[in-house]
Parts: structure tokens; sequence; C-alpha cells
């Protein structure tokens, strides 16, 4: 298990409705009757965009935060599966930079964590060089930095490296990044296993 990993749990236990659409999607070819309302959702551990079937009678609110764990979900009836980028709708896409941010300010810990904690991916790599506005020279300052002490806050970093980007930003651009695919490599958000053959 790489520290990569250990931002990771199991399974999403609750996540952020980032649009609810109580008819259905509009472009559906369904008669209205047949169709059945969907919210489009974001996972709170591993971001995994996810298509959310409410209870009926249920009506969910952009932003509100609905568990999707194993034990009895008050509001959610199941999980249709996972969402591509590409699908979710323009209400959607506004709200989730808007998520992302405010998940990343109140679980600070555990992203200045992965900068106390990365590793290389490989003899070339380093992890911290996925993120935007890393190169090798400020990778090489976390580094050094880390070993002296590790980073207690957001602030620590950006006292300690000089010209540090703001340390949110640079880990939203990258979650957003790995849902849009845009890289092989996935530091924040869980990537859908390959189809077997």
């Amino acid at each position: 298990m790489t520290p990569n990993d250990e931002l990771r749990k199991p399974r999403e236990e609750a996540a952020i409705v980032l649009d609810y659409l109580p008819n259905g999607y509009p472009f559906e070819n369904k008669p209205a009757h047949l169709k059945s309302p969907v919210a489009q959702a974001v996972g709170k551990t591993r971001f995994v965009l996810l298509e959310l079937v409410p209870r009926t009678g249920t009506a969910l609110q952009p932003l509100e935060e609905v568990y999707i764990g194993e034990g009895k979900r008050d509001k959610i009836h199941h999980i249709q599966g996972r969402l591509a980028f590409e699908r979710l709708t323009h209400t959607a896409r506004a709200e989730l930079e808007f998520v992302l941010k405010d998940i990343v300010q109140k679980e600070e810990a555990r992203f200045v964590e992965f900068f106390n904690k990365a590793q290389p991916l490989s003899t070339r790599m380093h992890s911290l060089e996925l993120l935007p506005g890393m190169g090798k020279k400020r990778m090489w300052e976390i580094v050094n930095e880390r070993k002296i002490r590790p980073f207690s806050s957001f602030q620590d970093m950006q006292d300690r490296i000089k010209l540090m980007p703001d340390p949110r930003k640079v880990i939203i651009s990258r979650i957003l990044e790995e849902l849009q695919g845009l890289d092989k490599h996935s530091i924040f958000v869980e990537r859908a296993a390959p189809p077997r053959e």
C-alpha cells in the first residue's frame, strides 16, 4: 500500500449532490411516467462521480450530503452506477468545483498528509510532479523541507516553500483533471476497474 492509497477508504460512505433531476434526464427517450428521478453526485472520499436514485417521495437539493454506504440509506434507494465526467449536467459541473473546494478546505489535514508522504512513481517521476505547477525544482524543495519537519498545514507549506502556489487550488485542479481522465495516473480519484476479458 502506498501513501497515495492511504488517502482512499474501502468504499464511499457519503456523497455530495451536484444536481437533482426530479423528472429524470430531459434527453431520455422515455414517456414521462416511466422516467425516474436521478441525482448526480460526487463521493466525498474518493471523488467518484455517481448517479443516484432517491427513495420514492424524497427530493434532494444540490450541495446536500447523502449517505450511500452499506447500511440503511434514508434518502438514496440505490446507486445507479458511475458517471462519466462528460455526462454531468451544466448545473453539476458548475457545482463540482465549489464542492471540491469545500471538501479540500474541511479535510486539509488529509491533503497535507499527501504532501508529507507522497512517493516516487518511478525513477524518473515523483507523484508530487503530477500536481499542476509542480516541477522537479519545487518537488525537491517539498521533499527536502518535509525531511526537516512534516508540514502542519497549507499555510505552513506556503511559508516554507518559495513561490509555492496555493496548495488548495493545486489539489482541486488535479482532482478535476483526474475526473476528466486527462492523465493516466490517479492520485485522488478512484478509477473504475478495467472491464474483464
